[in-house]
C-alpha cells in the first residue's frame, strides 16, 4: 500500500457511551471494506466506567456510585467523564510493519507523548501499565480492539478531570491514586490544545494526515 494515508477527523463532542459503540461498529464494517477512509473520533462522555475483560477476569470491583459499561477491548477498567478526551481510531493497519497489536499500542502510546511533548509536558511510558505516564502518574489509557486489523475503541488525555472522580478507582494492579489528570499535577490545557497538537504530530508517529474538507 503506498502514497499517503489520510483521516477523516470527526469532532463529536459530548456523546453517550452507547450511541459511539455502536458508531464505532458500523465505521468498523465501513473501513473493512473500503467504503471510507481512515477515520478518528474525538469526543467526550458523560460519566462512565468501562470495563475491559481483563478486569471482568479479575474480579475488579467498581464503586455502584459509578454508571459502568462492559466493554470488549484490551485493558482494564476506564473512567470516561468532563475534563477527559477521548480518541478512537478507525484505522486499517494493513502494513507488514503495523501488524503488530503491541506495535499499535506503542505507536499509540507514543502520539500521546509527542502532542504532549508540543504541549511543554514530559510524559512517558511506564512497565506497570499500558498508557502514558507524567511525573510518576498514569494520565492516559490505551485500550483497542481489531477485526481484520482495523482498529476500534482507542485511548483517553485526563487534562481536566473533576477531582477525586478518576483517583478513586482502583484495580489491575494499580492503587488508587494512580491515575490523575494533567491539572492535577500542575499542567493547565484545554481539550483543544490537545487536539490540535495531535493532529500536528500524526504524520510523523503514524504515518498519516489529517484530510483537509
Amino acid at each position: 500500500m503506498g502514497g499517503v494515508r489520510e483521516v477523516e477527523v470527526r469532532h463529536l463532542g459530548q456523546i453517550d457511551y452507547p450511541d459511539v459503540q455502536q458508531l464505532m461498529q458500523e465505521l468498523q464494517n465501513q473501513r473493512l471494506n473500503d467504503e471510507i477512509e481512515d477515520t478518528l473520533l474525538i469526543c467526550n462522555h458523560p460519566e462512565i466506567v468501562t470495563i475491559g475483560p481483563g478486569a471482568r477476569r479479575d474480579g475488579v470491583i467498581v464503586p455502584s456510585e459509578y454508571a459502568t459499561a462492559d466493554v470488549d477491548r484490551g485493558g482494564g477498567i476506564t473512567w470516561h467523564g468532563p475534563g477527559q478526551l477521548v480518541i478512537y481510531p478507525i484505522f486499517k493497519w494493513d502494513l507488514d510493519e503495523e501488524k503488530n497489536v503491541k506495535k499499535i499500542t506503542s505507536k499509540i502510546e507514543q502520539w500521546t507523548i509527542e502532542a504532549l511533548r508540543l504541549l511543554g509536558v514530559e510524559a512517558t511510558t511506564d512497565n506497570r501499565m499500558q498508557g502514558v505516564w507524567v511525573d510518576g502518574s498514569k494520565i492516559s489509557s490505551v485500550g483497542l480492539a481489531f477485526m481484520r486489523w482495523v482498529s476500534r475503541h482507542g485511548f483517553t488525555i485526563n487534562y481536566a478531570t473533576p477531582k477525586g472522580r478518576v483517583e478513586t478507582l482502583d484495580g489491575c494492579g494499580l492503587s488508587a491514586g494512580t491515575t490523575t489528570s494533567l491539572d492535577r499535577l500542575g499542567y493547565e490545557m484545554s481539550g483543544d490544545e490537545l487536539v490540535q497538537a495531535l493532529l500536528e504530530t500524526m504524520w510523523d508517529i503514524l504515518g498519516r494526515n489529517h484530510a483537509k474538507s
